[in-house]
């Protein structure tokens, strides 16, 4: 596949994916437009880059869906001021998003090889507002809070306290809550020092971050 079918195949996800997804944005739209999710992709999948579909990354993680992420994007209103916590930063594609709009990035990974490669591409394209920390932040990831902005990229049973307490006032937190299949993705936002408002926006199903917490289970 050829530059101009790139292009071509880059507008059709936006035109046919996106759009129809109420995603309406046209900040959003035109830097899903120019920067190169081919790019991002496992090498295997360049040419499924524009797909509808989760692609595979290894140890039971997958990149989201074009559509779903830019829906996430547009739901968090990331501001150029912002201080953004990501949760798995996986190819680094939505990665770059979210540092496109933002003053800085946390982008927090327990894949260590998997995170060099993210970072190799995001320097690649000349995106260095992003600091990359490996650990575990399925529980929370306190060390540059307050956050204005959290986008966990994998799904979570339950949503660990930690997370929303972690905001400042007036910042948003998005996540995708429950098992599967049916989960939701859900906005949180704090409204003040001691409260927070919850949206639930749509169902969708994603793969758990790795040492995700679970609830309690009821066994007889």
């Amino acid at each position: 596949m050829n530059v101009l079918n790139f292009e071509e195949a880059r507008h059709n996800m936006i035109v046919q994916q996106i759009q129809p997804w109420n995603v309406r944005d046209d900040k959003i739209l035109d830097l899903i437009q120019r920067l190169p999710r081919e790019d991002f992709v496992p090498a295997a999948y360049k040419e499924h880059a524009f797909t509808d579909v989760n692609i595979p990354l290894g140890n039971g993680q997958e990149m989201m869906s074009p559509k779903l992420e830019a829906y996430i994007l547009q739901a968090l209103q990331v501001q150029e001021q912002d201080k953004v916590l990501e949760v798995g930063t996986g190819t680094g594609y939505f990665t770059a998003l979210l540092a496109s709009q933002a003053r800085h990035v946390f982008s927090v990974d327990i894949d260590a090889d998997m995170q060099k490669r993210a970072e190799e591409k995001l320097n690649a394209h000349q995106i260095t507002n992003v600091t990359y920390e490996e650990g575990d932040a399925a529980s929370g990831w306190n060390a540059h809070k307050p956050y204005d902005v959290i986008a966990i990229t994998g799904s979570l049973p339950i949503l660990p306290e930690t997370f929303q307490r972690n905001l400042s006032v007036g910042g948003r937190l998005i996540a995708v809550i429950g098992d599967a299949p049916a989960m939701e993705l859900i906005l949180i936002t704090r409204v003040k020092e001691n409260e927070w408002s919850h949206q639930v926006l749509l169902e969708t199903d994603i793969p758990a971050l790795i040492n995700a917490a679970e609830p309690e289970r009821f066994v007889l």
